[in-house]
């Protein structure tokens, strides 16, 4: 039994129909988002529903995009586990201190959630080839799900990602192109090559409507990992953003369907100071952002110069009562090492980043030492073997 019904826009609310290929909305040209019969599901699909099934983010199947099962293009997901954090906690001033970490998907990163639901429904719908430009990550997840769905994968990387995502790319056999410049330069040049070629389908972040609906896992997954309680503050290390809006996406439905209650927690959307889009449209009061000229950081995954959907994610901080912070290389690096030598946990710098915003959180009042504050590692950090460096 699968609950979808229709895709709608974020903006206008034109509908689309889920049984053709989408990219954004016709009307107005913003995002589409799925939609299901909540009313349905809240009868025919209860919690107790979950008992038993394999733990993996297709256990919510129900309340995903694809329709047939032969259609699932899976890599051996599973739930990611949420780690006590008491050592660092205890430093930080913060008991009640969690991580979850999403290094341990296939690919190593939370991009495997999104990609998996994108390809999966790409090949449901006969997609053959798939594009898509990115800072690293999502460009390795795509590459491994589109090779097991036997599909085409044409990928466009800023020539100074990470060695380690172009590899990845290339041993699962997709045509990678490096440009000059950051992400937008790469999607400026798919988008060129995309003209000659019409059957690729773009698989940009929230350009179009499923990689979403693989994200909004992360919000089922912790809420039934904390027994159907969300924590207080949710601290999420935001690119494109579309774990910070799927999870909030995930909460809605959960309380239509009788799974959560009304609580929400505040969701904090951290950033960079060499590219924080966000952060400033935040301290603004503006419901959408500017783009950020000359973006730089570390945190490759953070240098993302405008978010297609950036006005998802200000609605949910807006609405959650919750911010943005920016944090400086030199606090994420830091706090990588920090979190190694405390906890044993080697993670990303964009999820540092967001253990090193917990300080500004802390001293702004944004966060109370009585929170329980889970906060996303969206990578393994052995994915980042540059930012470590021998001791001379």
């Amino acid at each position: 039994m699968n609950f979808l019904t229709h895709l709608e826009c974020s903006v206008c609310g034109d509908r689309h129909s889920p049984h053709e290929i989408q990219t954004f909305c016709r009307s107005c040209g913003k995002a589409l988002i799925a939609r299901y019969d909540l009313k349905s599901a809240r009868t025919a699909f209860p919690r107790s529903t979950l008992a038993g099934r394999l733990p993996s983010f297709w256990r919510y199947a129900e309340l995903l995009p694809i329709e047939r099962e032969e259609n699932v293009v899976s890599l051996g997901e599973r739930v990611t586990p949420i780690v006590p954090l008491s050592k660092l906690g205890e430093i930080l001033g913060l008991p009640r201190l969690l991580m979850k970490d999403e290094g341990q998907l296939p690919t190593g990163s939370f991009k495997a959630r999104g990609l998996a639901m994108a390809v999966s429904k790409a090949k449901e719908l006969g997609v053959k080839a798939a594009c898509i430009p990115s800072a690293g990550n999502a460009a390795g997840a795509l590459a491994a799900y589109a090779a097991r769905a036997g599909m085409e994968a044409f990928i466009f990387l800023p020539e100074d990602t990470p060695d380690i995502n172009i590899k990845e790319c290339l041993v699962c056999g997709a045509r990678v192109e490096l440009v000059r410049g950051n992400i937008s330069d790469a999607a400026k040049l798919m988008n060129e090559r995309k003209k000659s070629n019409p059957g690729w389908f773009d698989v940009s972040t929230l350009k179009e409507p499923y990689r979403l609906e693989g994200k909004k896992t992360m919000g089922y997954e912790l809420a039934e990992q904390m027994n159907w309680q969300l924590p207080d503050v949710v601290v999420y290390p935001t690119g494109g953003g579309t774990g910070l809006i799927g999870m909030w996406k995930a909460f809605d439905e959960m309380e239509q369907i009788g799974w959560i209650g009304s609580k929400r927690p505040k969701m904090v959307s951290v950033q960079s100071t060499g590219c924080a889009p966000v952060v400033r449209a935040f301290n603004e009061k503006k419901t959408d952002s500017q783009f950020w000229e000359n973006a730089e950081t570390i945190a490759s995954g953070l240098r993302v110069p405008k978010a297609f959907a950036d006005h998802l994610i200000l609605d949910a901080i807006y609405k959650s009562g919750g911010c943005a912070v920016a944090v400086s290389d030199e606090e994420t690096i830091a706090s990588v090492y920090e979190i190694a030598k405390t906890e044993g946990l080697f993670i990303c710098p964009e999820g540092a980043a967001a253990f090193a915003a917990l300080r500004h959180l802390l001293s702004n009042d944004a966060v109370a030492e009585t929170d329980t504050v889970l906060v996303f590692n969206t990578a393994a950090g052995i994915k980042y073997p540059e930012i470590i460096k021998r001791p001379k």
